[in-house]
């Protein structure tokens, strides 16, 4: 007899009690968490490798069976799954229980890894030592706290997209950025690095060195790649490193621009970056936390902004401590590098307000004062500043700072301790520079956006409840309009449970991709022409 569950209702069922697989679903992903919290005690395992190996697959197989059962007698297709009825996912006690125990293993991992048996000169201890064997195999070197926290990363991405893939199974646009994810985040982000820091010394490298380089990072997220000791490590490592410096300088002025041309910023947010794979698989149960409110909106812009502004402020006076002032020595010195920065900005900023002002609308007054603002620092940075020093700031230690709050407290701590009380891309949506930059680029040129079929919208609110960034997809929907939003990343999940196929992600022509006017006949294209040219 089938088990299928052929309910059609919208709303879901309360969820029902764990089934015994599940049980020993949960048994088994905690006797692998269980091993790992041993070893954070100092309990000390005769063979780490093998121990790691049945850790790290306990915690696999667990997440996988589990999801398997949460699924198997559910019928392809949308799937609300009582997300508000489980305390876990409807900021309740476990919610919170989670975000505290995240954002408190955040703060241990970025400041305190001694606390995890990080030893400078001698051999690791605790949990960073139950990860040496696999380190060591890798790249040659004992592990770090990054290098647990990478394994763990790629463990978590693997784990929770197989979940994903089942969950979204009939959706083929979810298989594939899911897979895609997955893919970039085993290979570019942890294996390829790892075998990248192998070379290094190697006789293919001419006894040189390789910088560790995660591939798919591009400024602004990787804050110090244009660093001194990057600069030096790059160059000192022949044509392979000089390559990779180039490659990171033409990611930000030319593939990142063309690709979001032709795909929007979904190319990146939802088809290769980390922070978003995450977000997407191990980050799902939460996605219907995000603030929807206009308060929340206007927030958004305020501090996404301000991020834009703050990084490239830092960025440009952490390239701008290491340059020379000697003309008949440096082709690039401190001045002209400051008024390239400017002149590059003031033409970015005189296209957006000549051409763009309308689609821009009030983030147009945003964008004036955050180019204003950068004017006046890098004049400001010229006059205020001297050897060694940004303004009244040691150079070492502005960089420190730009690190701690950015790299550390918004897309650590803050970004994914947060998931089970402001939603999986809080960080996306609040904080990441990359996010920002790529939506300004997404508003501006890109051909991608979301058609609607305002005709067909039966205004269940599927779409706005599932979307991660706080969009109210409905309002849109039910007036016909198209979809393009700055900080829209193109997860498709808007699509992905709208019952009656009202959402569609298109690439196409730049005419007509933003119509502000009020539709409630559908979307016949014809008509909607005559329409709003009366």
């Amino acid at each position: 007899m089938s088990t299928v569950d052929k309910s059609m209702a919208l709303t879901g069922q309360p969820p029902a009690s764990l089934s015994l697989p599940q049980k020993l679903a949960v048994v088994l992903g905690m006797s692998g968490l269980g091993i790992m919290l041993l070893a954070a005690f100092n309990i000390n395992f005769p063979q780490q490798g093998l121990w790691l190996s049945v850790s790290l697959l306990a915690l696999f197989v667990g997440i996988t069976l589990f999801s398997w059962e949460a699924y198997k007698d559910k019928q392809p297709g949308i799937k609300n799954d009582g997300v508000w009825f489980k305390s876990v996912s409807s900021r309740g006690l476990w919610g919170w229980v989670a975000g505290i125990a995240l954002t408190g293993f955040y703060i241990v991992l970025y400041f305190y890894p001694q606390y995890l048996g990080l030893v400078n000169d001698g051999d690791n201890k605790g949990v960073i030592a139950l990860f040496d064997p696999l380190s060591k195999a890798l790249s040659g070197n004992p592990a770090s706290q990054w290098f647990v926290y990478g394994t763990l990363y790629t463990v978590a991405i693997l784990a929770f997209g197989i979940k994903f893939l089942w969950k979204y199974r009939h959706n083929r646009y979810e298989r594939l950025r899911t897979a895609s994810v997955m893919f970039f985040q085993t290979a570019f982000a942890f294996i390829i690095p790892e075998l990248m820091a192998r070379l290094n010394g190697s006789s293919v490298l001419n006894g040189g060195s390789l910088p560790y380089y995660d591939l798919k990072n591009i400024w602004p997220l990787n804050y110090y790649n244009f660093e001194s000791y990057r600069i030096k490590g790059f160059l000192s490592s022949g044509e392979i490193g000089f390559a990779l410096l180039i490659f990171g300088i033409a990611s930000i002025f030319v593939i990142t621009p063309i690709l979001t041309y032709k795909y929007g910023k979904r190319w990146y947010c939802s088809w290769v970056c980390g922070c978003g794979g995450l977000a997407e698989t191990a980050g799902d149960a939460f996605r219907q936390l995000s603030d929807k409110s206009t308060f929340a909106w206007k927030v958004e812009r305020w501090v996404i902004h301000s991020v834009v502004v703050f990084v490239t402020l830092m960025t440009t006076a952490v390239i701008y401590s290491y340059l020379g002032t000697d003309t008949s020595k440096y082709w690039l010195t401190k001045s002209s590098f400051l008024i390239g920065v400017g002149v590059f900005l003031t033409l970015v900023f005189g296209w957006a307000m000549l051409f763009k002002r309308e689609q821009l609308q009030k983030d147009a007054q945003y964008g004036a004062i955050g180019y204003f603002v950068i004017i006046l620092a890098l004049i400001g940075m010229h006059f205020f500043s001297g050897e060694g020093n940004v303004f009244l700031f040691k150079s070492e230690s502005l960089r420190k700072t730009y690190s701690f709050l950015i790299g550390s407290i918004f897309s650590g701590v803050i970004g994914t301790g947060f998931y089970p009380i402001f939603g999986n891309r809080v960080w996306c949506r609040f904080g990441c520079p990359m996010a920002a930059i790529l939506g300004f680029q997404q508003r501006m040129f890109s051909k991608f956006r979301i058609t609607t079929n305002g005709g067909q919208c039966i205004s269940c609110g599927n779409c706005s409840t599932y979307c991660e960034m706080g969009i109210d997809v409905r309002a849109y929907a039910q007036k016909g309009e198209n979809i393009v939003r700055s900080s829209c990343v193109g997860c498709g999940i808007c699509s992905a449970v709208c019952p009656r196929g009202v959402l569609k992600l298109e690439n196409g022509p730049l005419e007509g991709r933003i119509d502000s006017n009020q539709v409630l006949l559908g979307n016949d294209v014809d008509l909607m022409q005559l329409v709003n040219k009366k």
